[in-house]
């Protein structure tokens, strides 16, 4: 969240809380506050999860004054390392570790047909520092290469050598790394300054603690996902084809109320497939045999569709009748705890009433 939207919320008095993209003034102060976060050390706030039987993350907070035009605010700063992330990082940094090892020693195969030799010490260096920097373990690992010249005994000029005949010797310069080792110590500086994050917010911490803050956040992902779903499909909230405000306000607040709505539908029917420790079977047609205990209220819709309520009209009666219920549609039915008959209702509802021909 850039600084003019944080202004424009403190603004309206409200609160917010943002990670700091790493860029600009952020990734400047960020190594300083991670080294001062590595030590902290055992002074770290542990957040532990809801059971209480697992640490999170660790962090500490700052504080620092923000300016935004005429406006300033006092602002908080949480540099949290995130254990889950960190340990993600670390995996990427040991595969990124072992393909830069393994490059490294590809540059200088062994003499044969086809494989290609380094001559000079500055085309390997150069060769080396492409592959780090590829990898980005630059400083991570060391090697060792070693001089090979082969000398061949050769007549100057065409023809069939004599005894009077000069002779030049040809030498042949290879270059062969012979190992590759890794930089413990730089390896383990870094695996330190991993998982790091910082996240700004101006809720006091009486209203919200670093732990409160990294365990809400842990569920940003349901925010995310509701914008996109009020931007993309089934609501496409843009482009608006109105022209007036009024008419632009009435339109996000219906859609709003139907993104509501989805939301509801989707945390209930998980809910009770969580608490019934069961499955929902059927909401994908390429494979009808999938099942699923976590169904998007999306799937959940189209698992009605066709649904078809068919009225005829006759001279003294009108039939109406509606497609019977798939067993599918009738749990999802009974998830959201609506009646079984809340579509059968509705050739009850239609007002059996005749209409006179005309002549």
């Amino acid at each position: 969240m850039r600084l003019p939207t944080r202004a424009h919320l403190v603004a309206q008095q409200q609160y917010y809380l943002t990670p700091l993209a790493q860029v600009g003034e952020t990734a400047e102060r960020l190594p300083t506050w991670i080294e001062a976060g590595v030590k902290h050390g055992a002074g770290l706030i542990a957040v532990v999860s809801e059971d209480g039987e697992q640490v999170l993350a660790q962090g500490y907070e700052l504080s620092r004054m923000c300016v935004s035009g005429e406006l300033s605010w006092q602002e908080r700063v949480l540099v949290v390392r995130s254990l889950a992330y960190a340990d993600t990082q670390h995996r990427h940094l040991e595969e990124r570790l072992t393909k830069a090892q393994a490059a490294l020693l590809s540059l200088t195969p062994a003499v044969g047909r086809g494989k290609r030799q380094i001559s000079e010490e500055a085309a390997l260096q150069s060769a080396v520092e492409a592959v780090l920097t590829k990898h980005r373990v630059t400083g991570l690992l060391t090697y060792r290469f070693e001089r090979q010249v082969e000398q061949e005994l050769k007549f100057v000029g065409r023809g069939r050598g004599g005894t009077n005949r000069p002779q030049q010797v040809r030498e042949r310069v290879r270059y062969q790394i012979t190992a590759v080792e890794r930089n413990q110590e730089a390896i383990a500086q870094l695996v330190s300054t991993l998982g790091w994050r910082a996240y700004a917010t101006n809720a006091p911490q009486k209203r919200l603690s670093l732990e409160q803050a990294v365990r809400d956040y842990r569920h940003e992902y349901h925010i995310e996902q509701g914008f996109g779903r009020l931007k993309g499909a089934p609501l496409s909230i843009a482009p608006l084809f109105v022209k007036r405000d009024d008419q632009v306000i009435g339109l996000t607040h219906l859609l709003s109320v139907a993104l509501r709505v989805l939301s509801l539908m989707e945390f209930v029917v998980r809910r009770w497939l969580k608490q019934q420790h069961t499955t929902l079977l059927g909401l994908y047609k390429d494979n009808p045999r999938r099942a699923t205990a976590m169904p998007t209220a999306e799937r959940l819709l189209q698992a009605f569709v066709p649904l078809t309520l068919t009225q005829v009209q006759l001279p003294e009666q009108v039939i109406c009748h509606v497609t019977p219920l798939t067993p599918v549609q009738q749990q999802i039915l009974a998830l959201l705890g609506l009646p079984a008959d809340l579509y059968t209702s509705l050739t009850r509802q239609i007002p059996q009433t005749t209409f006179p021909l005309r002549e």
